[in-house]
């Protein structure tokens, strides 16, 4: 009867340890990486995976585009196609204002005034090939490359980091990106 109830409490123990650690890392304060250089985020990313959002349904092929504008702000064109045969998209327009003492890592976007919502990079890229953002309830998630497609192992990485910051790697849905691949060669 000993070795049984030894048994039970290391299974006990054991759950108990998971959930603890579990919580922690779903209760993390998230931050964002200590720099970002504007011009040097500027340009096209693509969106390899990200949390579902309502506005992004039906999407596919979606990207972002960064261009400073006057005042210190990015401009800020999200295209999303739903006819994948045509690859023809519908454009949103936006601005995102880089918030003072954040290192240029948090952002406050903005679609439709007056509303804004929290854009923070928590992961890049040395090189600018890659970004994570999401926002201090990690309710949203992108995971954005400068390429269509995404090298299996710096993916796998990311998701590794993300999946011990306490994100929830159940919602995750990975972007077609087909039509920004180029066509394969003929012949």
């Amino acid at each position: 009867m000993q070795a049984h109830d030894k048994m039970s409490n290391k299974i006990v123990a054991s759950i108990l340890a998971f959930f603890s650690f579990a919580m922690s890392a779903r209760g993390q304060k998230l931050s964002t990486v200590p720099h970002v250089d504007p011009k040097r985020y500027a340009g096209k990313w693509y969106e390899i995976a990200a949390y579902p959002q309502r506005y992004e349904k039906g999407c596919h092929c979606v990207t972002a585009e960064y261009t400073p504008g006057r005042r210190g702000h990015l401009k800020v064109v999200n295209t999303c196609i739903k006819d994948t045969t045509a690859c023809q998209g519908k454009q949103t327009t936006g601005k995102a204002f880089i918030k003072k003492n954040s290192g240029n890592a948090k952002l406050r976007v903005q679609f439709f005034w007056p509303f804004r919502g929290d854009y923070w990079i928590i992961d890049l890229a040395d090189d600018y090939s890659w970004a994570v953002v999401s926002e201090p309830k990690k309710r949203t998630l992108w995971i954005l490359s400068r390429t269509p497609s995404m090298d299996a192992g710096t993916y796998l990485a990311i998701t590794n980091k993300l999946q011990a910051w306490g994100f929830d790697m159940t919602r995750i849905r990975v972007m077609d990106q087909s039509c920004n691949l180029p066509a394969p060669p003929k012949g």
